[in-house]
């Protein structure tokens, strides 16, 4: 392939491709908004599936590092009903297909995969548009500019790169997460640590969620998933931590202390994540030169699948690109048609679809009859 790629975005997807495009000997820069590798934290825990996250990675000749940063035992799960007492409690035993890995770590064994200089730090793209027969110019907000004959949006949900392709704008999907961290847990909250246990606690209530997870260490991260409209969370001042916490705690009244500690004795300031997606089954036609993947071309709510499907279109683009040296339409062709597909299918978090939180059945006994119907 003669025509180097432009990929906008150093997330897992926009990496995983260059790295298999470098292992393909396919020339590639990558633009990131962000000015280093540490300009921000990089979230939490992914489970990385055997069926697509850990094919990216084989693909990318990363799999011994990949299991390198496994912890061990946190695929172990648990369920509490609403006032501590202990559902359902599996354990880690090394046989799930969804090691646990820290995203920061994850993205970590991609950078140092790539010969220095691939990724250029601290270009946030202004706007890109098509200068015809397949090439796109990209503007930088620095006023730089770079034109390119394959442009790859990797640039998440808000992506500047997706007007080239697609008139389809990310929507709130009525759900939020607020997030927040207990650390030193076994120690200064050990009630709270015994009850999360060794990987992931669900307690689940009709319109509202507690996950928990046990990251590396003894540290305790959770997401409260709140089904409420932007301007609930609009009226919560969240910039005032003890008011914002108090509030959300007001949601979870009557449950257990050392469920609700995860809420009210948290160390950091509770941070609002709301949840955007695109619509259902989002496709574009064909336009030369540009394509788009992971949450930039299928955004949806947070479900356990978005990093791997991020990590999979990324590979997936990669080897066709191999694939068709000398025909760049036909690999982003046949990339497309088979991406539109994988990102189309329903997908879970954890066995949960957290669009579920609506129902009136979104119970600890009703996940526990998903789990079994899924032979959890």
């Amino acid at each position: 392939m003669r025509t180097p790629v432009t990929i906008i975005g150093a997330g897992l997807g926009g990496l995983a491709l260059a790295r298999v495009l470098h292992v393909h000997g396919i020339p590639v820069t990558v633009y990131e908004a962000e000015s280093s590798p540490q300009a921000r934290t990089q979230g939490g825990m992914l489970d990385i599936h055997d069926y697509n996250g850990q094919l990216a990675l084989e693909a990318a000749g990363l799999m011994d590092e990949f299991r390198a940063i496994v912890l061990e035992g946190r695929q172990a799960m648990r369920v509490l009903d609403r006032d501590g007492s202990v559902l359902f409690d599996k354990a880690d035993d090394g046989t799930g297909g969804r090691p646990e890995v820290q995203r920061s770590e994850l993205r970590r064994i991609l950078l140092d995969s790539l010969p220095a200089g691939t990724v250029r730090w601290g270009h946030k793209v202004a706007g890109a548009r098509a200068l015809g027969r397949g090439r796109h110019e990209v503007t930088f907000a620095d006023g730089g500019s770079v034109v390119t004959g394959l442009l790859v949006g990797a640039d998440g949900a808000w992506s500047r790169v997706r007007p080239l392709l697609s008139a389809a704008t990310p929507e709130y999907a009525g759900t939020s997460f607020v997030e927040t961290y207990l650390f030193d847990a076994d120690t200064r909250h050990p009630a709270t640590a015994k009850a999360v246990g060794g990987g992931m606690l669900i307690v689940p209530a009709p319109g509202r969620e507690i996950f928990a997870h046990r990251e590396s260490g003894d540290t305790l991260h959770t997401y409260v998933a709140l089904a409420r409209p932007l301007d609930w969370f609009a009226a919560i001042d969240f910039t005032d931590a003890a008011a914002a916490t108090a509030r959300i705690a007001r949601e979870f009244e009557g449950w257990a202390p050392e469920v609700t500690a995860l809420i009210t004795d948290g160390d950091t300031a509770p941070v609002l994540r709301p949840h955007y997606v695109l619509p259902a089954g989002h496709r574009w036609d064909r336009v030369p030169g540009v394509t788009l993947l992971g949450d930039a071309a299928h955004l949806g709510v947070p479900n356990g699948e978005g990093a791997n499907l991020a990590l999979l279109d990324g590979a997936e683009l990669g080897r066709a690109l191999a694939a068709h040296p000398d025909d760049t339409e036909a690999a982003l062709t046949a990339y497309e048609q088979a991406m539109f597909v994988r990102s189309a299918q329903a997908a879970t978090f954890e066995g949960v679809e957290l669009s579920e939180i609506f129902s009136a059945d979104n119970t600890p006994h009703g996940l526990l009859a998903m789990i079994a119907e899924k032979g959890g």
